[in-house]
């Protein structure tokens, strides 16, 4: 009777601890970040009455004969499952989703506390505590690097208020562009002026003097330019124009004799080497004989039948042959080049003293290098070769002094303010190289002009334009101030094989300063990109720049336009030239406004100049045995034997959860399932109630029978 007595006991006393259990389950159903615990029953020791005994023989075995002596809560259980996610308007807050806990301590990291309630705030100090005053721990801001480590230990979070961040002062820049290669641009400017001394002006007033290292940099290639329209010129090697300054002339020695039957033949050698016979017939005899005059002009009709091809007119009104050739006829040839030759009957006149007289001479591009001299065919390359040659020859057939200059619309000038004889400039295209270049001889035909000695006026070509693309960003010195970094690239070279080059000029506004060679506020590079679009080279890969404002000097600014050989940067394709990605890394000086917290737990702040950043980075710890922690009060649990050492580390890395800020872990307490629990607790200290009150009534039986 005593076991079933003590037995009911122990089934009472389980099913009260059990009812602690979930009495507490309840009363924490409302606690942010409570993991509800479950109590375990397991039997006592059991009394054998009789062993177990093995078949034997006919007769089978028996099992044991064992009384058990009862119940007791052999163990309690934490269930560390998920717990709902609450959105707050605190930012603040912050849940775990997944496993893991926050690190807070009490006594300046020397011991830890691991707890699933994210109700973080910051104290009148700046420390990162949550309600129990404990400080959450994790990594900070190393103000050297300006990143957050969270390979180092981990330590206390403290975000002192009123927190400034000091200037930073730009280091890196970064430019992702594209630079139009194709024959169609909408991004154009024009040329750079060029005087008649060759010195340079840029559109922003700069002057480059002929003794300047970079004077090379902005004689651009006339190959690589473009019309006012955006169209490409793409000149190729041996096209371009016929130019003049003044016709060609030739007057015959001596009148035409008079009388009839005379002839002349004249052989015309044309501009590209070919040859044409001209021949007078003879004129019919009659009386009386013809004149001079009249065979002078019979002879110039003959003549003036092939000027569609010769270009040469001839007058034989006084009596003697005059020939010329104005130039202005691009089908026809140029020069006069003749030689008179006669048959018996010939008059034997003689065309001049010297049968050539070459005014106009060609000027075709090369890439092999200028020809410029005076009195014969020109090559160039850049505008300022052509400039030059046009010069030359101006000056060598036009006394006095005219100018050719390039002025800042990129236009040829003619002038002939110091001459003192009349130019008659004369272009036309050039039919003995390859095809024509169209859109070339366009621009400058519209040079054709008749200039008096001494006028004020000019003549003057159409524009020519290059192809460009600025970008422009601030970039910041030591004191935070604000410099305007202006990069502005001009294409200035093809190469069929290799690809093509674009100039870079880098400028500053005064007074600083970003290179030793004045203007000092400006920089010259280059650009080159291969034949299939991507980045080959560029420099300078960084200027040292200097405010002059009071901040530090030499400040090195490193320039990222992408890898060589890839498209990560700078590229050249056929598409509108534009900027999709330029940053640098400076910043000015600027107060915290306000503090969020990302899913890797950092806390990022945002300051009044506009930067965010990391500031701190919450600390997560896992275990191999949640179970095995131990709960110490005020939501927070400590390490034990059981549960293993902490794994610390980031949020959303080797197993730990992620961090969701504004937002609360709610208690994984199941309303429906405690109360449910308590009635089966309930029936199972009635049931064990019972047992007692029957084991009573069976002693009192057996007392009774004495009676």
């Amino acid at each position: 009777m005593l076991k079933s007595l003590f037995s009911g006991v122990s089934g009472l006393q389980a099913h009260q601890v059990a009812m602690d259990v979930e009495a507490n389950n309840i009363a924490n159903v409302n606690t942010v970040g409570y993991k509800y615990s479950r109590a375990n029953f397991s039997d006592l020791l059991a009394q054998t009455n009789q062993i177990a005994t093995a078949p034997q023989g006919q007769l089978g075995g028996k099992n044991a004969v064992q009384v058990g002596l009862g119940t007791t809560v052999a163990s309690v259980t934490r269930i560390f499952s998920q717990g709902s996610i609450q959105n707050s308007d605190k930012n603040t807050d912050v849940a775990i989703q997944g496993d893991g806990f926050f690190i807070v301590s009490g006594d300046g990291g020397n011991s830890y506390k691991y707890t699933r309630s994210g109700d973080f705030k910051f104290d009148g100090g700046g420390n990162f505590v949550d309600n129990n005053g404990f400080i959450a721990q994790g990594w900070l801001r190393d103000e050297a690097t300006g990143v957050v480590d969270s390979t180092a230990p981990i330590v206390s979070i403290e975000i002192p208020p009123g927190l400034t961040t000091p200037a930073n002062a730009t280091e890196n820049l970064t430019l992702k562009a594209n630079l139009n290669s194709g024959s169609i641009i909408q991004n154009s400017a024009a040329t750079y002026s060029i005087a008649s001394n060759g010195d340079i002006t840029l559109p922003s007033g700069r002057e480059i003097l002929t003794t300047d290292t970079d004077y090379t940099t902005y004689v651009e290639d006339v190959g690589v330019m473009f019309n006012e329209t955006g169209e490409a010129l793409s000149l190729q090697a041996g096209q371009g124009i016929w130019a003049s300054f003044v016709p060609s002339t030739i007057t015959a020695g001596a009148a035409v004799p008079a009388g009839d039957g005379q002839t002349l033949d004249i052989t015309f050698t044309l501009d590209d080497g070919s040859t044409l016979q001209v021949t007078s017939p003879a004129t019919p005899v009659t009386v009386p004989a013809q004149s001079s005059v009249q065979n002078a002009q019979a002879f110039a009709a003959s003549i003036n039948a092939q000027t569609s091809i010769t270009g040469i007119r001839a007058n034989g009104t006084t009596g003697t042959l005059v020939l010329t050739n104005t130039n202005a006829d691009g089908n026809a040839s140029h020069n006069i080049n003749v030689s008179a030759a006669g048959a018996a009957d010939d008059s034997g006149i003689t065309i001049g003293a010297a049968s050539v007289d070459t005014t106009a001479y060609e000027y075709n591009y090369s890439t092999t290098g200028p020809l410029t001299g005076a009195g014969g065919d020109k090559q160039f390359t850049s505008m300022e070769d052509l400039r030059i040659a046009l010069q030359n020859q101006a000056q060598a057939d036009i006394a006095g002094t005219p100018n050719v200059t390039v002025n800042e619309q990129g236009q040829f000038e003619l002038s002939n303010v110091n001459g003192t004889a009349a130019i008659d400039l004369k272009v036309t295209k050039n039919t003995n190289g390859p095809t024509e270049n169209i859109r070339f001889t366009q621009i400058m035909e519209s040079m054709n002009a008749t200039l008096p000695a001494g006028t004020t006026g000019k003549a003057l070509s159409q524009s020519f334009n290059a192809a460009i693309h600025a970008s422009s960003i601030d970039i910041f010195d030591s004191l935070g101030s604000k410099h305007t970094l202006r990069m502005e690239f001009r294409k200035t070279a093809l190469d069929a094989t290799t690809g093509s080059t674009w100039a870079l000029n880098i400028s500053v506004p005064e007074p600083a300063t970003i290179d030793t060679i004045a203007p000092l506020n400006e920089r010259q590079g280059s650009v080159r990109f291969n034949n299939d679009g991507s980045l080959a080279t560029y420099s300078p890969p960084s200027v040292s720049f200097t405010g002059n404002n009071g901040s530090s000097p030499d400040q090195q600014v490193r320039f990222d336009f992408g890898t060589s050989n890839a498209f990560d940067g700078l590229t050249s394709f056929d598409a509108p030239s534009s900027t999709s990605g330029i940053s640098q890394d400076g910043f000015t000086g600027g107060d915290l406004l306000g503090i969020r917290i990302d899913q890797s737990g950092t806390l990022v702040g945002s300051f009044s100049n506009g930067r965010s950043f990391g500031l701190a980075q919450i600390g997560m710890a896992k275990f191999a045995n949640n179970e095995g922690l131990t709960a110490d009060g005020g939501n927070v649990y400590i390490q034990s034997a059981n549960s293993g050492n902490p794994i610390i580390g980031e949020a959303a890395t080797a197993g730990r959860g992620f961090i969701q800020s504004s937002a609360l872990e709610a208690s994984n307490v199941d309303l429906s399932r405690s109360l449910t629990q308590l009635i089966i607790i309930q029936r199972g200290y009635q049931a064990n109630g019972k047992t007692i009150t029957t084991s009573d009534q069976l002693l009192n039986t057996l007392i009774n029978l004495k009676n």
